[in-house]
This record gives C-alpha cells, sequence and structure tokens, in this order.
C-alpha cells in the first residue's frame, strides 16, 4: 500500500435513522481488536463471517437493468468506495453503511451448492447471471474464499451464460474459466474504470486495485477473447468528470470493445457519508461538487426514479452525456450490446440433472 494511501473509504461510522439502530462507536465491542498505538487508533481488521443463505440467485423487474438476475458471492466490498450505493444493504443487518460495510463482510461458501440446486429445478429457464451487480466479486477475500470461481466452475458445467462486472484485476485469475466460456457466447465482462489519477483514485476507492492494474485486466480479457466493455461509474462531478475522454482513450488502446458511464448516485445513508467524505479529501470543492449533483438530481442528493437515476437530468447531465458519446464514437467504443448464448444450457449432473 502506497504512503499515505488511506486505509478505509468512509470517515465514519453512521448508524442508519431509516432502521432505528443505535448509533455506533469507534471504541466500541463492534470494531474487533482496534487498538491504540502511540496515541493513535490502529487500523480497522477486515473480519469476514460465513452467511447462509437459502438460496443465492436474486431476481429483480427493474426496467432500466439489463439483468434479471445476479449472484453476490459476499456482502460487504472492502474495496471501500465512497460512492456505492450497496452501501445501504448493511443496515438491514444492524450495522452501519459506513465503515462497517467496508471491513464487517459476509461471505456465502454454500454458494456454488445452492447455484447447482437452482438450476437443477424443475422448469429452471436460462438467462444470464450477472455477477458483480451490488458488491464486488473480486474484492480481496475472493483470493481467500474463492466463492466467485467455484460459482463460475458451475456456470462452465453446465454451459450457463453470466456477465462480470468488477474493478479488479483478479477476474484475470479466471481466465482459464472464463476464456473458453466467452468463445462459445457465454461470457462477458465489465471493467470500472473511475479515475486515472492514482491520488483520487486511493481516496475514492482505497482498496480498489489501481487504474492501471484495471486497465491491464482490460487488455487480458480482450487478449483471451472476451469481450469487455468499460464502465465510468459512477462519474462525480468537479472531481473525475475532466477524465471522461481520457479513461475511454486508454480503455479502447486496450482492446475494451464498449463503454458505459453513470453520474454518481448517493441513495439513502450514502449522501451523508459522501459529504463527510468531500469535506475530508476536497473541501476546496465540497460544495460545487453537492450543488452539481442536486442539480442532475432534480434538486435532490439522490434520484430514486427509474431511467432517470441512471442517466440524470438537466444542463450537467446533458453536458456529461454529450461528452461521452463523442468520445465513444471518437474510439470506436459505441459497440451494440453484448448478447449471450442460452441454448446451450443444460441442468446440472446428480439425480435431479439426470431426471429433468
Amino acid at each position: 500500500m502506497a504512503k499515505n494511501r488511506p486505509v478505509r473509504g468512509a470517515t465514519r461510522n453512521d448508524s442508519s435513522a431509516r432502521f432505528n439502530l443505535p448509533a455506533r462507536e469507534e471504541d466500541g465491542d463492534w470494531l474487533d481488536a482496534r487498538t491504540v498505538i502511540d496515541g493513535a487508533p490502529a487500523p480497522l481488521r477486515t473480519t469476514v463471517a460465513i452467511e447462509k443463505p437459502r438460496t443465492i440467485i436474486t431476481r429483480n423487474a427493474s426496467p432500466d437493468v439489463g439483468f434479471d438476475r445476479s449472484i453476490n458471492p459476499y456482502r460487504g466490498c472492502e474495496h471501500g468506495c465512497i460512492y456505492c450505493f450497496a452501501r445501504p444493504t448493511h443496515a438491514y443487518h444492524d450495522l452501519s453503511p459506513g465503515l462497517d460495510f467496508e471491513t464487517r463482510l459476509f461471505a456465502k461458501p454454500d454458494a456454488p451448492a445452492l447455484l447447482r440446486a437452482e438450476l437443477a429445478k424443475r422448469g429452471y429457464a436460462c438467462r444470464p447471471i450477472a455477477f458483480g451487480t451490488n458488491t464486488d466479486p473480486y474484492q480481496p477475500i475472493e483470493g481467500t474464499w474463492r466463492i466467485t470461481r467455484a460459482c463460475l466452475e458451475v456456470l462452465a458445467e453446465t454451459s450457463h451464460p453470466f456477465t462480470i462486472t468488477t474493478k479488479s484485476d483478479r477476474v484475470t485469475r479466471d481466465l482459464d474459466l472464463i476464456g473458453p466460456m466467452a468463445a462459445r457466447g457465454l461470457a462477458a465482462a465489465m471493467v470500472s474504470v473511475t479515475s486515472l489519477d492514482p491520488k483520487i483514485a486511493m481516496t475514492l476507492e482505497p482498496r480498489a486495485p489501481h487504474p492501471e492494474k484495471r486497465l491491464r485486466a482490460i487488455r487480458a480479457l480482450a487478449g483471451a477473447g472476451v469481450p469487455v466493455l468499460v464502465s465510468i461509474a459512477p462519474v462525480v462531478p468537479a472531481v473525475t468528470d475532466h477524465e471522461i475522454e481520457h479513461i475511454l482513450e486508454r480503455a479502447a488502446e486496450a482492446g475494451a470493445r464498449a463503454a458505459v458511464f453513470l453520474p454518481v448516485r448517493l441513495p439513502f445513508e450514502v449522501a451523508p457519508l459522501f459529504r463527510a467524505w468531500l469535506e475530508e479529501h476536497f473541501p476546496d470543492r465540497a460544495g460545487k461538487v453537492m450543488a452539481t449533483i442536486r442539480s442532475i438530481r432534480g434538486g435532490r442528493d439522490n434520484d430514486p426514479d427509474f431511467f432517470t437515476r441512471m442517466k440524470g437530468q438537466g444542463p450537467w447531465a446533458d453536458l456529461m452525456h454529450t461528452r461521452f458519446q463523442l468520445a465513444a464514437k471518437r474510439y470506436g467504443l459505441e459497440g451494440d450490446r453484448i448478447r449471450l448464448r442460452t441454448v446451450l444450457f443444460r441442468p446440472p449432473a446428480g439425480p435431479q440433472g439426470e431426471l429433468f
């Protein structure tokens, strides 16, 4: 880790007023042995608890989302991206969307077995499964738990299509699975590159891989024949918006075939955490950033409405969209949506698989 690199993304550990949770203090038992060294608290350690869900495929009917099912092998994310719209999900478990979200993680080791059972159910209709829609499937703990890989092995065995969205070069460790699946029209990937400036990246996404590693991941994926997109999500006005064109240029050079972008979203508890982060890291422009975000979000910190939540509105959003479109055209990143094959799917082997 680089010198002066922030240990975590959130600057505090607010509880959720929506669920009347008790306030959390940084010196309470909820922290795992946070000791004091030379008068300063030691860095928070990451803990991982086992979660045992009854099912692993999450389904949605959102009209502005391009998939209807997803898998999240982990709850919480050590990358610590301050803008992460998944942070509020920790509040459902009596945990803070702040520091808890990035330090108190949950792994689902039963995910591969649950996936196998769900794919074997009579009447299962095959559609691409999306990984990385909530928390990153290749966050650091995947290196130990390897749950994402185990799920991909089940999908490879059954010729089931999938997509992966990540900001980690760890995805390349599974190219032995992803590459052959892509060759059969069963896999695609999207790599998130939010900023090319290491200083901005290490505050915005403190434990995510360096931007250059992500570009190398795009190159490796493309070189292995995997259809790969670049995602500039989110674009933060007055912090990262000046990089749109450069990110697209570098991604195109690395082999990306298309691109998407999304203006920053600040749902529920994310807004106060983001404001505190701005005051800590960008006090000179905090007011300007929030004013621009509110103009994009119809005068609010966040716009939850379908379709506009993904695009924003008003002159700032229009300008951002125009810049993105022009740059995407310039660098050949206007590729059509990648369509994966579903006709190759075969239920997993076993008693149920053989019956149906």
